[in-house]
């Protein structure tokens, strides 16, 4: 009855033996093509002009394919304007309409140098991805330019009425930018986006734009994804890291301008609670120009600041809330004696290099002001409404996944926790304990509630747990033992700034541990590798 129940669905598609066969000859003969290029990329970090360059020049293959091509025919500089034109064509072609360039003559041998490319390029793929590449209004007609037969039909003929009948309607411009497009496509078949597409760069929502046109896409979530995630899902330690981490670098593009966060009750309020407070131990880190550079680096400062605290007194309370993360000594705020303003850590007493805590109670120190409840009022509202940034988590939830396999690569962005011992490390939930692969699934699951489940309860804890993912020190997405972000704002000791890599990084050096690993997997250790991100 199973069977007969699948055939019927199957014959909705393939009505007769026929079709079917057909169908399976054609899906052999694909088998038998070479396998596109696979392009792997970690920690993009927000930068946006370096990973675009990249993945639309395919690290430079297109390049090289130009001078495989037109080396004989092409001087270096007419190669390096062609590559130019593909990497980035609506720049280019704007420049040449601009300065009266974009002519006939032009037109016509740039297309046919355009199409002779595409198709010296494509010899290895299949026809029907090729099309599948091509925008949907240009498939027929590039198609028969690129595969018109030769004999006595001239395809050369051919092609300069095609482009003829191209300049005479005016859409020279749409089809050359199309053509580009489509050969940026061809050379990367299939992208693997190994984690942290955001962190500190101006450019994540840039980036995300540009890959959710990419029709072969998958992620493998990192703790700066996770971060952005939680913070969609409603999580407040996130959208506080997510800020104070784009104040901190002086990266107001992403926040304000990519996903419209209102910052302007933050930089108010910091204004005027730190207005004799120059805030130096929190001077923004300037890595590169920004479309908001007016902002004032010391009102920057105390922003920064202001968002630090706040972040402080919230992880404190969901350390208090969630004793199962057994993550106490990430409750600071407490470890602070505001007597003689030092910071107690295990029996040993620190002294802090910055003493005003304006906003913090000594005697309740996670507990917000009320001009701190108000802010975070604001920001829940801000994240929640946000449509660019949604549609992009919806994406990541889409395309990701804590780990993936294929082509026998096993792909994470952080680490599989281990013991120094190299058995497989994890967390206990409801007296269950989940390590290794188990570990991986169940956080897919914990991830996939934080945002979409429509439970209260569930949805709660699992976008407490995001939290977690993001700074835990048994979270495969970040793989260290703390995320010492107020040592290094507030103590000068060095070596508390150390935040310590999960044995795994070392481990994994050993063949057998990566073995140890495929096996966990079900992947033969045979002809396995691992790929991860995460660490330089």
């Amino acid at each position: 009855m199973l069977n007969y129940k699948y055939l019927k669905l199957l014959a909705k598609d393939f009505p007769n033996e026929n079709v079917a066969t057909g169908e399976i000859i054609r899906l052999e003969a694909m088998c038998e093509m070479p396998k596109g290029t696979e392009y792997f990329f970690s920690d993009l970090h927000g930068e946006d002009g370096a990973f675009i360059h990249l993945m639309r020049s395919a690290s430079g293959n297109i390049r090289t394919k130009i001078r495989e091509l037109y080396g004989n025919i092409l001087s270096e500089d007419e190669q390096n304007q062609l590559a130019n034109l593909i990497y980035d064509p609506d720049k280019v072609v704007a420049i040449l309409v601009h300065s009266g360039r974009f002519q006939k003559e032009w037109i016509r041998l740039t297309i046919i140098r355009l199409v002779d490319l595409l198709r010296y390029i494509s010899s290895k793929s299949n026809r029907e991805e090729v099309r599948e590449k091509t925008p949907k209004e240009y498939q027929s007609i590039l198609t028969e330019m690129l595969y018109v037969g030769t004999g006595d039909f001239s395809r050369h003929t051919f092609v300069n009425r095609v482009i003829n009948k191209i300049i005479e309607i005016g859409n020279s411009r749409r089809f050359i930018i199309a053509l580009c497009e489509t050969i940026q496509k061809v050379c990367v078949n299939h992208l693997h986006i190994i984690g942290d597409i955001f962190d500190r760069g101006k450019g994540p929502h840039t980036i995300m734009e540009e890959l959710i046109l990419f029709d072969k896409v998958d992620f493998q979530w990192g703790n700066h994804d996770v971060l952005w995630m939680g913070a969609a899902a409603g999580n407040e330690v996130c959208m506080c890291s997510v800020l104070r981490i784009g104040i901190r670098y002086y990266n107001f593009d992403a926040l304000e301008d990519g996903y419209g966060i209102n910052l302007r009750p933050l930089s108010n309020m910091a204004q005027e609670i730190y207005a004799g407070d120059d805030c130096k131990r929190f001077d923004p880190k300037v890595i590169g120009k920004t479309e908001y550079g007016d902002i004032d680096m010391q009102l920057a400062g105390k922003m920064h600041k202001m968002i630090s605290i706040i972040e402080a007194k919230l992880e404190g309370q969901l350390v208090e809330k969630h004793p199962e993360y057994e993550m106490g000594h990430r409750n600071v705020l407490k470890n602070i004696n505001f007597e003689d303003m030092t910071y107690e850590l295990n029996g040993k007493k620190y002294e802090l290099l910055d003493k005003n805590f304006p906003t913090v109670d000594p005697k309740d120190p996670n507990k917000l002001s009320p001009e701190e409840e108000e802010l975070m009022c604001i920001f829940r509202t801000s994240f929640a409404h946000s449509e660019p940034l949604h549609r992009h988590v919806r994406f990541l939830y889409s395309k990701g996944n804590t780990y993936k396999r294929i082509n026998n690569n096993l792909l994470f962005h952080g680490c599989v926790p281990m013991t120094k011992d190299g058995e497989f490390d994890g967390i206990k939930v409801n007296n269950r304990f989940y390590s290794g692969k188990k570990l991986l699934d169940y956080i897919y699951l914990r991830m996939n509630q934080a945002y979409y489940s429509e439970v209260p309860s569930i949805k709660n804890d699992a976008t407490d747990f995001m939290w977690y993912l993001w700074s835990g020190p048994k979270s495969p997405m970040f793989g260290k033992d703390k995320m010492a972000t107020f040592e290094r704002y507030y103590l000068a000791d060095k070596e508390l700034h150390k935040e310590r890599y999960n044995p795994y990084y070392q481990l994994s050096e050993q063949v057998e541990i990566c073995d140890k690993i495929f096996r966990e997997f079900d992947m033969d250790p045979d002809v396995s590798h691992i790929i991860n991100g995460h660490v330089p």
